[in-house]
C-alpha cells in the first residue's frame, strides 16, 4: 500500500501542473497542523446586536443579512469603527504561545467590507473609517516578525458590490463576470502587496467552472506556493475543506482542513454568547485538534475580536491552555502522518512519525485497563513507561494503562518506538477471485461545484489479496468506461491501460428480471449527502412531509428548486442472484442505492443539465429495491431516468503483467489516469478485476453469464 505522504504529495504535484504548488511547500503547510484563522470587521463592532436585540439567527458575522440591515445602515457603522486596541503584534504572539504555526486573516467578508486598502472600492478599513488603517498589512508584518505564516480569508459573495447577485439567505450566489473581475482585481492586490500568502481561503458563492480555474491560476501566477482552498469550488484547490465545524468519518487521500470556530454558533463576535467553562472548552478543542491530526488533517481555530479589536478574554485563556498541552504533547501533533490503522479505537486516536506511534488517551478508559494493538512486523524497542508498561506477543502489542490516565483534566499521550519506520498497514486481505468496488477499501477526497455541493468523493479503490503466482488480469467493464485511461498501481508499480480492446460480451442473464412501477418523491431540501445506506419504502418517503407518488413515466423531467434533490424508486424482482445493466439519468449529480446501499454516486460533469449512463445492479434473488436520487444545483427542474439498459453487454480485456511478481500478498490500487483533478470522483464504480495465475494467450469464451461472481473462475 503506497505511503499515505506520498499519496498526499501525489495529489499536490497533479494539482501542480496547474498551480506549481511545491512539495516543500506543501509539506510545511501539512506539517503545521494547527493554525489561527480571525474573524474581524465591521460586524465585530455590533457584536451580535442590532438596534437593541440580540439577532439570534445565522452567525454574527453574517448579521447585515439575518438582522436584516440596509446597505445604507450597514454602511454609517464604519464611521464607527476605530478598533484602538487591536494589535497585530500581540496576536501573533498569542497564535506562538497556542502552539500555532500561521494567522489566516479576513481580509473581506461576505458585507463586502475591506480590511485593506484598496483601489477597487473606498468601502474598506483605510478610507472608510476613522481608523485609517491597513489591518492587512499590519498582520502580515506581525507574523512575519514573530516567524509566522500569513494567509487570508476572502469571501467570494460580496453583499456591497452593486454588479454582484442580490442578497441571498443560502450564500450560494452566482458570481456575475463584472463581479468576477472585481474579485480578480481585489485578488491581484492582495497578492502582490502583503509579502508572502501561505494560503487563500475562499468562501461561498458559485463560480462556474471557468471562474474557479482563472482565480486558481491568478493565485499561483502571483503566489506558486501559496495553498488555495476548497471553498473556490469545481475541484480546483489544493486542499480539501470540510463543512464548518466538521470532520470527516472517513480518512481522506487528499490534503485536507478543518475549520472550526470557538463557538459553533458564531464565528465573528457576540458579546451575549454563553461561553461556559474555559476548562471544557480547552478539553473540547484539544480532542478536535486531536481528532484532525490523527486521521491526517490539519487544524484552523477561530478567534472573533471585539470590535474595538481586543481578543476576548476567555478565547484567549483557552489558547494559552491548549498551547501549554502541546509545549508538552506537541511532538505527537507537529509534522506527524495520520494513524496507520484501519481501524478506530475506543480508547483514543493514533498519529505516526518515523518509527514511533503516538497514542492519545482521548476516548474511554479500556474496561480491561489494556490496549491492545496488532503490529505485525514490527518490534517494540520502547515504551513510554511513565504511564503504562509494555508487552510484545509476536505480531500483538498490549500496554496495561492505569485508570489515573483518564482522570487528569489534561489528555495524556504515550509513545512507542519501534525498530523501523511505520506505514500505513494494509486493509483486510481477500481472497475472492474477482475484485470490485464492494469489496474494495475505497480511497475518499471531497468534490465539490460550491460550498453546498460539498462531499466524500471516490477517487480510487484499493484491494490487498492472496494469489500464487500472479500473472495476469482481466479487467471487466462496460461501455460506459470505454476508451478510459486507468492506472493499476500493483505491488508499487504503475501501469497505465486504456479501456480499447476488450472483447464484446453478451449477458444472458437478464431475462427473467421483471421490473415494477415507477415512484417519485421531491423536491427535498439539501444536496450531496452521499450517506452509506438509505432506509426508504412506499411507506417511508426520503422526504420529510412528502410521499411516493406514483408514475407511468421512467424518464421525466419535473420543478424542482435549486439546491436540492428528487428520488425515483423501482422495484426489481429477480429469479436468481445476478448482474444486470440499468440506464441511469439525472441532473447534476446522482446517488443510487441499492436495497438501501448506495453503490454509485458523482457529480455529473459540471453545468451539465442531464446525463445518461450505464450502471451495474448486483441483484439479489428475489425482491430489489433500487433508488436514484437526482441533485439539481442550478437548473429550474430536475430530470430522472431509471430503467433497464436495452443492451446488455460488457468487455473483457486482458493485462498481462510485465513485472509479474510471485509473492503471496499482493495489493492492488485502480484510479483515473491523469484526472483533472485528484478530488473528482473516479467513476470505476462499474470495473471488476479478475486475477489469474497464467496469463492466457487466448482465452476460450463460455456462455456463463458475466456477472455471476464466479465467472471465468477456472483455475489451472
Amino acid at each position: 500500500m503506497k505511503k499515505l505522504l506520498i499519496i498526499l504529495l501525489m495529489c499536490v504535484m497533479g494539482l501542480g501542473a496547474k498551480g506549481q504548488v511545491s512539495q516543500e511547500a506543501f509539506r510545511q503547510w501539512h506539517g503545521d497542523k494547527y493554525s489561527m484563522f480571525i474573524h474581524f470587521g465591521l460586524y465585530s463592532q455590533l457584536g451580535g446586536v442590532w438596534q437593541g436585540k440580540q439577532v439570534k439567527n445565522g452567525y454574527s458575522e453574517q448579521i447585515q443579512a439575518f438582522a436584516p440591515i440596509s446597505k445604507e445602515d450597514y454602511e454609517k457603522i464604519a464611521g464607527q469603527f476605530n478598533p484602538t486596541q487591536f494589535n497585530a503584534d500581540s496576536i501573533a504572539v498569542l497564535a506562538k504561545k497556542a502552539g500555532m504555526h500561521s494567522i489566516i486573516l479576513t481580509s473581506k467578508h461576505h458585507d463586502g467590507f475591506c480590511l485593506f486598502k484598496t483601489a477597487t472600492t473606498s468601502f474598506n478599513s483605510y478610507d472608510a473609517t476613522p481608523c485609517k488603517r491597513d489591518f492587512v498589512k499590519e498582520m502580515s508584518e506581525a507574523a512575519q516578525r514573530h516567524g509566522l505564516r500569513f494567509g487570508l480569508y476572502y469571501s467570494l459573495i460580496d453583499w456591497h458590490y452593486p454588479y454582484a447577485s442580490p442578497m441571498s439567505p443560502h450564500n450560494a450566489d452566482f458570481i456575475t463576470e463584472a463581479h468576477h473581475a472585481f474579485s480578480k482585481a481585489q485578488l491581484k492586490e492582495l497578492l502582490t502587496n502583503y509579502g508572502k500568502i501561505s494560503e487563500l481561503w475562499f468562501d461561498m458563492g458559485a463560480n462556474t467552472p471557468a471562474q474557479s480555474k482563472e482565480l486558481y491560476e491568478l493565485v499561483h501566477h502571483y503566489q506558486p506556493d501559496c495553498m488555495v482552498s476548497g471553498r473556490l469550488g469545481n475541484d480546483q484547490y489544493d486542499f480539501c475543506v470540510m463543512a464548518d465545524n466538521d470532520y470527516p468519518d472517513k480518512t481522506l487521500h487528499a490534503p485536507w482542513q478543518s475549520a472550526a470556530s470557538m463557538f459553533d454558533e458564531t464565528w465573528g463576535y457576540r458579546e451575549w454568547q454563553d461561553r461556559g467553562s474555559i476548562e471544557s472548552k480547552v478539553r473540547e478543542k484539544t480532542q478536535s485538534l486531536i481528532n484532525v491530526v490523527s486521521r491526517g488533517g490539519n487544524y484552523l481555530l477561530n478567534i472573533g475580536p471585539k470590535g474595538n479589536g481586543a481578543v476576548v478574554d476567555f478565547e484567549k485563556e483557552v489558547l494559552e491552555q491548549m498551547g501549554d498541552w502541546l509545549s508538552r504533547y506537541g511532538y505527537a501533533v507537529y509534522q506527524t502522518e495520520a494513524s496507520p490503522f484501519q481501524e478506530e479505537f475506543t480508547w483514543g486516536e493514533v498519529t505516526r512519525k518515523d518509527n514511533h506511534l503516538y497514542l492519545f488517551l482521548s476516548g474511554k478508559y479500556p474496561t480491561d485497563g489494556k490496549i491492545t494493538l496488532q503490529m505485525p512486523g514490527y518490534l517494540l524497542q520502547k515504551g513510554d513507561g511513565k504511564m503504562a508498561t509494555y508487552l510484545q506477543y509476536g505480531d500483538e502489542v498490549v500496554l496495561t494503562v492505569p485508570a489515573s490516565a483518564y482522570k487528569d483534566k489534561q489528555i495524556h499521550v504515550l509513545t512507542l518506538s519501534f525498530d523501523k519506520k511505520i506505514e500505513p498497514f494494509p486493509g483486510k486481505t481477500i481472497r475472492n477471485a474477482v475484485l470490485t468496488p464492494r469489496n474494495a477499501t475505497t480511497q475518499y477526497s471531497y468534490s465539490c461545484f460550491d460550498y453546498y455541493t460539498n462531499y466524500r468523493s471516490i477517487t480510487g479503490y484499493s484491494w490487498n489479496f492472496e494469489q500464487l503466482l500472479l500473472k495476469q488480469l482481466e479487467i471487466i467493464y462496460t461501455s460506459q468506461e470505454a476508451g478510459r485511461e486507468i492506472d493499476l498501481i500493483l505491488d508499487g508499480k504503475t501501469y497505465t491501460v486504456t479501456l480499447d480492446k476488450g472483447k464484446e460480451i453478451k449477458e444472458t442473464a437478464f431475462s427473467g428480471t421483471t421490473w415494477g412501477d415507477t415512484y417519485v418523491c421531491g423536491p427535498g431540501s439539501g444536496v450531496f449527502h452521499s450517506a452509506e445506506k438509505l432506509d426508504a419504502d412506499l411507506q417511508h418517503a426520503p422526504v420529510s412531509g412528502k410521499s411516493w407518488t406514483k408514475t407511468d413515466k421512467d424518464s421525466d423531467k419535473v420543478s424542482c428548486p435549486i439546491l436540492s434533490s428528487y428520488y425515483v424508486m423501482r422495484e426489481i424482482d429477480s429469479p436468481r442472484s445476478q448482474h444486470i445493466l440499468a440506464e441511469i439519468g439525472a441532473g447534476n449529480g446522482m446517488e443510487v442505492y441499492l436495497n438501501g446501499k448506495l453503490i454509485a454516486k458523482h457529480l455529473n460533469p459540471y453545468r451539465t443539465k442531464f446525463r445518461t449512463e450505464k450502471v451495474i445492479l448486483p441483484l439479489k434473488k428475489g425482491k430489489n429495491q433500487v433508488i436514484l436520487r437526482s441533485y439539481n444545483r442550478f437548473e429550474d427542474e430536475a430530470a430522472y431516468l431509471l430503467r433497464p439498459a436495452e443492451e446488455q453487454k460488457a468487455y473483457r480485456q486482458d493485462f498481462i503483467i510485465p513485472d509479474a511478481v510471485n509473492g503471496k500478498e499482493h495489493s492492488l490500487t485502480i484510479k483515473p489516469h491523469n484526472p483533472s483533478s485528484p478530488h473528482t470522483d473516479a467513476e470505476l464504480f462499474n470495473l471488476r478485476i479478475r486475477l489469474r495465475r497464467i496469463a492466457m494467450k487466448k482465452v476460450k469464451e463460455v456462455n456463463t453469464p458475466l456477472w455471476l461472481p464466479y465467472i471465468h473462475c477456472r483455475m489451472p
